[in-house]
């Protein structure tokens, strides 16, 4: 829209006109400037764009408000024209931002032509030394990534390798979407304000704009690295300490290690939760570790000594007394899990195995041991 055309003019009503006033003289004009109604009349499309426009302005009182003030200082040629408050008339190279308290940034959203018309006058501001950024600054989101740890790692701590996929800004273009030195203008889309609504039957909600994916603003020539979206999907490689007796579902938050924030906003966090991998030796029941192991029926007759494993990965000696049951538990101390201040215990419990198969020799000396101790078979 030309930024000589005056939307009271075109509606045919005064700056005091009510909403009812505003909304009657629209009705009226649109029904005798329809297309359809003008077959005939090449312009009568273009007069109905530009009365759904003003009306579109006029109708909202925040829109009108913002515009009613722009008029009045003159911005479109037009109007009072009077001064700036507490000032002189704004003149080249003023900045955008400093007439009465008007964002640019909020008028991007007055409807189909106005924010086009604005960005022509005024370029939003952008590029002009001493101009006021209204880009609020956004934390980045949190990440949260599920990562599979050994039962050592989980159970002695340690370092690991991880590699998460993160979504972060392209590095060709800085998070634009566009190429190098591409010129930009406003998205037709959202006309600027980077959300559209979607809904039915009184329910709408705002979601990005899919044409200009939230930003507002569309570059000419898209770049080629990430297709015009200002960002990338990738994997990011991190070193992590993991913590001594971590388990499943335990959590590490590292800070600043997650998605980067817009408009320069800090970076969310990046939150671990361990699945620890199940060990065919060592079992885990709180801060205790649980073995089983193996001894044969001379074994547990007569009494031996064992050398059982530890989670550390040292040796340690168990005595099996005489006449061991199978089942029969033992515990070491502190040979558990330790965390923070507490430490666990290992428990070893015994299974006795008997042989499936003798031979005759083996057969003989087993009888005769059973006679010599007065047992039944």
């Amino acid at each position: 829209m030309s930024g000589s055309k005056d939307y009271y003019k075109i509606l045919g009503v005064s700056e005091k006109a009510s909403g009812d006033e505003i909304k009657k003289a629209y009705r009226k004009l649109a029904k005798a400037n329809h297309p359809d109604a003008n077959p005939d009349d090449a312009r009568a499309a273009e007069r109905f764009k530009d009365i759904g426009e003003a009306y579109g302005v006029l109708s909202d009182a925040d829109k009108r408000k913002k515009y009613d003030q722009m008029r009045r200082l003159g911005a479109f040629g037009f109007g009072g024209g009077g001064a700036r408050p507490g000032g002189s008339r704004p003149g080249p190279g003023t900045g955008a931002t400093g007439t009465g308290g008007i964002s640019f940034e909020d008028l991007q959203g007055f409807g189909s032509g106005i924010g086009d018309m604005f960005s022509s006058i005024f370029d939003f501001g952008k590029g002009r030394p001493g101009a006021k950024q209204e880009a609020k600054r956004e934390k980045g989101a949190d990440v949260e990534y599920v990562v599979d740890i050994s039962f050592e790692t989980a159970a002695r701590g340690g370092k690991i390798a991880i590699a998460v996929p993160i979504t972060e800004p392209c590095a060709t273009c800085d998070g634009t979407g566009g190429e190098p030195d591409s010129k930009v203008s406003l998205c037709p889309e959202c006309k600027g304000s980077g959300q559209v609504s979607f809904g039915q039957r009184g329910f709408a909600v705002q979601r990005p704009c899919p044409a200009c994916f939230g930003r507002g603003m569309i570059p000419e020539k898209p770049c080629a690295s990430c297709k015009g979206r200002g960002e990338v999907r990738q994997e990011r490689k991190i070193q992590v300490s993991v913590p001594k007796g971590v388990d499943t579902g335990s959590k590490l938050r590292l800070s600043g290690q997650g998605e980067r924030g817009a408009k320069g906003g800090p970076p969310g966090d990046l939150i671990l939760s361990f699945k620890v991998k199940s060990h065919r030796f060592f079992r885990r029941d709180g801060l205790d570790i649980h073995v089983t192991v193996p001894v044969n029926i001379v074994q547990a007759t007569l009494g031996s000594k064992l050398k059982v494993r530890t989670i550390e990965g040292k040796r340690v000696v168990l005595r099996v007394p005489p006449g061991t049951q199978s089942g029969t538990r033992f515990r070491i101390r502190g040979q558990g899990i330790e965390k923070g201040d507490r430490v666990g215990d290992q428990i070893v419990e015994v299974e006795v195995s008997v042989p499936e198969e003798l031979s005759e020799e083996e057969k003989a000396a087993m009888e005769s041991f059973a006679e010599a101790s007065g047992l039944k078979h």
